[in-house]
């Protein structure tokens, strides 16, 4: 049964209040980027329409603290739409808008959460409450995080990727590209631990997103888990480094982000994926 949404105060404290607005269309209008409240947006799309949902949604990491930027003590926090507003209303959001992802998702869809230790226990839990099946974590190791300057536990090197299925076992099944996953890695089966490199340079010309994803990454798990031609989403698209590789890799994509800045990031990224 496709869960209900309650867009109650419990999970407002996040979101801009804007109606989700087109901002950019694709020349054959088959992806599409909105400005505006993502909640609203999900619940304005068709039930069972998306192929795979790919997101990195906030961490929760704005907390006054500091960390290393290119040698530099900067401070960490990125905005208010990153600041923890306290256990239960985090969970609540995390609720709400992965239960209205469950509703687009169609029967043998996928969906892709990034996070660190931060958000993964309570998207994790989330996911199980829903009825969500989990098929994977993936850890992305970085090879190059930045140093742990209080010194006072283990530097930072991974975050996790949860990958879950909308149906459980049975005759429906959800796309998984495992000879093609194989044949990138070898001949051998992939493991879930993938080391990549940080977004460089070349990803960030027309500016840069404070949890910019690399593109390789997002589009590994795309060319894993959909088909040309398939529809991808991004419900905190950022600087739409998932319509970038959806779009590169033939997909269509429909992102919806919140920051006007970054809306006019994606723009850029989008009418000139690379």
């Amino acid at each position: 049964m496709t869960p209900q949404v309650h867009l109650g105060q419990n999970v407002h404290h996040r979101e801009v209040t804007t109606q989700p607005e087109m901002v950019w269309e694709s020349r054959d209008g088959s992806s599409r980027l909105y400005h505006g409240n993502s909640l609203e947006l999900m619940a304005s799309l068709p039930a069972d329409s998306i192929d795979c949902i790919w997101t990195d949604p906030p961490y929760n990491l704005s907390n006054g603290g500091v960390t290393c930027v290119s040698g530099r003590m900067v401070n960490v926090n990125k905005g208010e739409w990153d600041r923890s507003q306290g256990i239960e209303l985090d969970h609540g959001f995390n609720k709400a808008w992965l239960a209205a992802c469950h509703r687009l998702l169609k029967p043998t869809g996928t969906i892709w959460v990034t996070g660190t230790l931060h958000v993964y226990p309570s998207v994790g839990f989330a996911m199980q409450q829903i009825g969500y099946r989990i098929l994977n974590d993936i850890i992305w190791e970085k090879p190059a995080p930045p140093p742990n300057l209080g010194c006072r536990c283990f530097t930072h090197s991974t975050e996790l990727i949860l990958w879950a299925s909308k149906i459980h076992k049975g005759k429906e099944r959800y796309t998984f590209n495992y000879e093609e996953m194989k044949a990138e890695n070898g001949d051998k089966q992939m493991k879930n631990v993938w080391r990549m490199s940080a977004p460089g340079k070349a990803e960030k010309f027309y500016g840069k997103h404070p949890t910019q994803k690399p593109i390789e990454l997002v589009a590994r798990c795309l060319r894993a888990s959909t088909k040309p031609g398939d529809l991808v989403f991004d419900p905190f698209s950022g600087s739409s480094t998932t319509g970038v590789a959806s779009l590169t890799l033939g997909r269509r994509f429909i992102g919806c982000e919140a920051d006007v800045d970054y809306i006019h990031l994606s723009i850029k990224r989008l009418r000139n994926p690379q």
